[in-house]
């Protein structure tokens, strides 16, 4: 393992270890491969997720090469906070997955923000 995969790992382990002991609230949580873009609202108790969006979904799939930019986060980050009112969740804790609160990350939190509450 690369030191830069091993530091990326670490910090993302160490910010998911401190939002499970801090907060009481769900996670959301984060995931960008080369293409895709992912985004879940997690119950920590139970181990359980409640509310799933990606860029595979239906509503936002498109035939693109990579799917993972802004416009596209910024979609997810709109389905996931529909699917959560519908579920009556509007308290989270936001968990980047070890990225940079920056550009795609940036995008799909400032858009959830509109319906939820971090």
């Amino acid at each position: 393992m690369s030191a830069k995969n091993h530091s990326f790992k670490r910090r993302k382990e160490r910010v998911r270890v401190k939002l499970k002991k801090v907060s009481d609230r769900n996670r959301l949580s984060v995931f960008k491969s080369g293409r895709h873009i992912y985004a879940q609202i997690i119950d920590d108790s139970t181990s359980r997720t409640l509310v799933s969006a990606s860029t595979l979904d239906k509503e936002i799939r498109v035939t693109a090469k990579s799917n993972c930019n802004v416009e596209f986060a910024v979609k997810v980050g709109k389905l996931l906070a529909d699917r959560a009112a519908e579920k009556s969740i509007n308290l989270v804790a936001f968990d980047k997955g070890g990225h940079k609160y920056h550009g795609v990350v940036k995008a799909l939190a400032d858009e959830a923000r509109k319906k939820l509450q971090f």
